[in-house]
């Protein structure tokens, strides 16, 4: 009886315990649902009803006349067209020259390789807030103002990502490296035969971030782009916020097709991508 009544007094903490979590976990998805389900919504609603009082999460009335605005009034399909090519190749590149770096730190031994490393970590102190001048000034230099090359190069190869990478790469086993080498591959061929097809998990983390990074970048291509036709997506619907006339209903169009990109390609690798996060974690 005393064994059971132990039992007994043990499982009903962890069942409050499972209760509150839910109840936590369940809040945070509301709290996180209800603005995207306004959103989406709000690009159904007229422009009185945008203004209209008490906020309802369901339009009133449905109309269709702000996805018709958005694409005949403005350059929205080129600049989807312009972040998905900035994006694109940010990543690939991205994605390959970290997996690089990574292999580098984590597989080969050279002079202040530890001093290497801890000063691409340090860079993740740095605000980019600090580099915006001395980045437009090399910009101007080399004659990438307003051209894409001012957004796709800097932003190549991420500390985080090299991090990542090299974490990941410790775990690949140094046997499979060596009998690589004694068959006669090269260690470019060792690296795209042996060590990428064992790391993909964290190329595909690499990947989601990189990618995401890009198409939400704000600040850096208002600085560097002034052509209105290669604006990106997050500039192009910010100019649709004027002073004497703003399309709401547009915008909230605008926004909702332009998450559309980032929820496929979480849905498409949400497995991969927690693999790599939760398994890369723990390695080193």
């Amino acid at each position: 009886m005393a064994r059971k009544a132990n039992s007994s007094s043990v499982t009903k903490p962890n069942k409050v315990n499972v209760l509150f979590l839910n109840s936590l976990v369940l809040i945070g998805i509301i709290l996180t649902a209800v603005p995207f389900i306004y959103m989406v919504t709000a690009s159904f609603r007229s422009q009185g009803e945008l203004y209209s009082l008490p906020v309802t999460i369901m339009p009133r009335e449905v109309v269709g006349q702000n996805y018709p605005k958005l694409f005949d009034d403005t350059h929205f399909i080129l600049w989807y067209g312009n972040t998905i090519f900035t994006s694109s190749i940010r990543t690939a590149l991205g994605v390959y020259f970290a997996a690089l770096a990574g292999c580098a730190f984590a597989k080969y031994q050279f002079r202040f390789k530890r001093f290497f490393f801890f000063l691409v970590l340090a860079t993740l102190t740095l605000p980019f807030h600090v580099l915006l001048i001395p980045l437009f000034i090399m910009m101007i230099n080399f004659g990438w103002v307003g051209d894409y090359l001012a957004i796709i190069v800097p932003g190549i190869v991420g500390a985080f990502n090299i991090f990542l990478m090299r974490q990941y790469i410790e775990s690949v086993p140094d046997e499979l490296m060596d009998a690589a080498r004694i068959d006669g591959a090269s260690e470019f061929r060792i690296f795209h035969s042996v060590v990428i097809p064992l790391v993909r998990p964290a190329l595909g983390v690499v990947a989601i971030l990189t990618f995401v990074n890009t198409w939400n970048d704000f600040l850096w291509p208002l600085i560097v782009l002034n052509d209105p036709k290669k604006y990106l997506l997050t500039i192009g619907l910010a100019t649709m916020d004027g002073p004497f006339d703003v399309e709401i209903g547009a915008i909230m169009a605008g926004s909702f097709l332009s998450t559309l990109p980032i929820i496929f390609i979480f849905v498409l690798m949400q497995r991969q991508i927690i693999a790599g996060l939760t398994q890369g974690a723990i390695r080193g």
